[in-house]
């Protein structure tokens, strides 16, 4: 943990306002001043000031230029702006772009003070975020995701890196690592993480949706456009867009997502004009994209284009160490979720856990665990009730399928139990084909991908 910094930096052209700011302050801070914008970026990178007194109004650059380079970084200065009496839309504006406060002149000079006092306040509190956020990913903690093997925590060293940039981020992993974890984390350490995250997941939608999804659309764009809609690009201005499963797009779709993040501009479905947008993209997928290319199935651009930083999240079999951290993490939530403590592990139990395969990773060892805390009847977890709850089928030990829907207190659950349990059974029918399946049971395959997903199951 470094010392906070206790530089103020004023920036103001006239050189009469730098001398009062100055003495009213030098007793409290270090002072650094400059006459420009183009001067406060070399004060900036020199003295690394906490706080920052922003006169809006200079020749060849105004203060909003320099606000807006900062907003983006996540250890950025606290910028207080100085606008004119009655630049009231001025002020409201550089809220908006990230400013801490704002003050019209002329000032008040104790107002000013606190204003002042309240930004270092920020900042160390701040920082102290920023210090705590890396000894928690030191310690195997990212968000909500735990590891604690050489692996995880490499990947978390990595992602904490990426995340004070604006570089696009890909993620690689096998289905149910954790890779929609991993990106919510990135962005909520990113400098866009006052706006959105806005996720698409690419594999859930029939092709003929997906434009209309990511790019929005005018009315009467189409049968049905009974007025206009934005897209997730729209939506995502200002934050991330996060494309899960990307590797499932068809190479058309593909080119406009490149264009797109290119150009920094999309077109509605129907428009006549182009609307700008400001999107962080992180893409995931479970596929092998170096294959894909190979194959024609992949646009080489485009993973060029989103790989600027890659991420792989390694598979639960290969990291078994961290399976009790993660036991323990998903115990402690579903002791909150059902407001009552679970029953402890025995050593064999555990045992029992870290030997398995998993190859629904770690969506599948939650769903296990969960099992095992609903239906566990005993004072302790055994190896045997680990046995009975990963066959979701025949399932659970010896409770009966019409007793393991009743002892379930939550309608929520119950279905969530069925629904597994009848999806299992009807994808054995089918020997394990998923477009046979869901065309016996009467919905899209991509639907029937998503429901897969939610559930924690693993076709094997």
């Amino acid at each position: 943990m470094f010392p906070m910094p206790r530089t103020l930096l004023v920036v103001d052209d006239e050189a009469a306002a730098r001398f009062a700011l100055r003495r009213a302050f030098h007793n409290q801070y270090e002072i650094a001043e400059a006459e420009s914008v183009a001067a406060a970026r070399r004060q900036i990178r020199e003295h690394a000031p906490a706080v920052i007194l922003l006169d809006y109004t200079m020749p060849e650059e105004d203060g909003m230029v320099l606000l807006e380079e900062l907003a983006g970084q996540p250890e950025a200065p606290a910028v207080i702006m100085l606008t004119a009496f009655g630049s009231e839309r001025i002020a409201v504006e550089a809220i908006k772009r990230g400013a801490f406060d704002y003050l019209a002149k002329p000032y008040d000079l104790e107002e000013l003070r606190l204003v002042v006092g309240r930004a270092f306040e920020h900042r160390a509190m701040h920082q102290e975020l920023l210090d705590l956020r890396e000894r928690l990913t030191g310690e195997g903690q990212f968000g909500g995701m735990v590891g604690d093997s050489a692996a995880m925590r490499e990947v978390f060293r990595m992602a904490e890196r990426v995340a004070r940039t604006d570089l696009p981020v890909l993620i690689l992993g096998e289905s149910g690592t954790g890779k929609d974890l991993l990106a919510q984390e990135v962005h909520a350490r990113s400098g866009r993480s006052r706006a959105r995250m806005v996720a698409l997941n690419c594999a859930a939608l029939p092709e003929t949706l997906v434009e209309s999804e990511l790019f929005g659309y005018e009315k009467g764009a189409f049968t049905g456009a009974a007025g206009a809609r934005a897209g997730k690009f729209e939506q995502a201005h200002g934050g991330s867009l996060f494309l899960d499963e990307i590797g499932d797009m068809t190479p058309a779709t593909q080119a406009k997502i490149l264009r797109a993040a290119e150009s920094g501009t999309i077109e509605r479905l129907g428009a006549s004009q182009t609307t700008r947008v400001d999107v962080r993209i992180i893409a995931a997928t479970n596929q092998d994209l170096q294959k894909a290319i190979q194959e024609g199935k992949f646009r080489q651009d485009l993973y060029y284009r989103l790989a600027g930083m890659v991420l792989y999240l390694p598979p639960l079999r290969n990291r078994r160490e961290d399976i009790p951290l993660l036991v323990e993490r998903f115990w402690q939530d579903l002791g909150r979720k059902y407001k009552r403590a679970g029953a402890p592990f025995t050593v064999e139990a555990h045992r029992r856990l870290a030997g398995e395969e998993w190859p629904g990773n770690v969506r599948q060892l939650r769903s296990v665990v969960e099992r095992l805390f609903v239906f566990t009847t005993g004072g302790q977890v055994t190896a045997a009730d680990v046995e009975g709850a990963l066959e979701p089928v025949s399932g659970l030990g010896a409770v009966a399928v019409e007793e393991r829907y009743f002892a379930v207190a939550d309608l929520r659950e119950a279905r969530r139990l069925f629904e597994m349990e009848f999806l299992t059974r009807k994808l054995r029918e089918h020997g394990g084909n998923v477009t046979r399946t869901a065309a016996a049971i009467g919905i899209e395959r991509q639907s029937l991908q998503e429901k897969i997903r939610q559930l924690g199951m693993t076709r094997e």
